[in-house]
């Protein structure tokens, strides 16, 4: 008996600290130009050295699924490795005509919007493979529109853990208050994927996070 109980006490000791020793699918959610692959691209390089993707000011600049294999990130005496997805932004109407407007001719405005289509389709059928997501919302806009309610009653609707980024925080206009109000019901943090401020805030929820994965 007196071997039993020093078993159970080492087990919730150890298990304690070691509990956030797991690998987690993490995807990046949210719309076009909130800024998911500047903050995937932050994760990425501070734990790898290495960027994700590209950005730009164009709309749905990323069309694919791209992603970076075995990130390790420690935080605050817990450590967890990740699977970081970063997804095409969600939109319910993609017009080419958008893009005519950041100097895209024609062609390549019409490629555009066929390849950001079909990459919404994909970020929708990847959801089947998250374990938990990261929200990214643009700050300084409006956060309770279609798209904003679709992406995160989706994710509801399959049970994924999720944590919404109010991204943007060093621009004027930035409202996390907003995002609070619109989402009552989930955890907020307010970054700058851009500067990096309130990174720390962030990796804590994040590990809150996959502690219901």
């Amino acid at each position: 008996m007196a071997i039993k109980g020093i078993g159970d006490f080492f087990n919730k000791i150890f298990g304690n600290i070691f509990r956030y020793h797991k690998h987690v699918k993490l995807g990046f959610y949210g719309p076009p130009n909130a800024g998911k692959t500047t903050l995937a691209n932050r994760i990425a390089k501070d734990w790898t050295g290495e960027e994700i993707g590209t950005v730009s000011k164009i709309p749905h600049e990323t069309r694919d699924i791209q992603f970076k294999e075995k990130v390790d990130i420690k935080f605050d005496s817990k450590k967890a490795t990740f699977k970081l997805i970063d997804t095409p932004g969600i939109a319910t109407k993609i017009d080419y005509e958008e893009f005519l407007h950041y100097g895209l001719s024609t062609k390549e405005a019409k490629k555009r919007a066929k390849e950001a289509t079909k990459g919404v389709i994909e970020s929708i059928k990847w959801l089947d493979d998250m374990e938990a997501v990261i929200v990214v919302l643009d700050s300084t806009e409006n956060p309770y529109n279609q798209v904003n309610v679709t992406i995160i009653g989706n994710l509801v609707a399959r049970k994924i853990p999720v944590l919404i980024v109010g991204n943007k925080i060093d621009l004027r206009g930035a409202n996390i208050k907003k995002i609070d109000a619109a989402f009552p019901e989930y955890d907020v943090v307010g970054i700058s994927s851009k500067t990096g401020k309130n990174m720390e805030e962030f990796y804590e929820a994040l590990f809150n996070l996959i502690k219901h994965v």
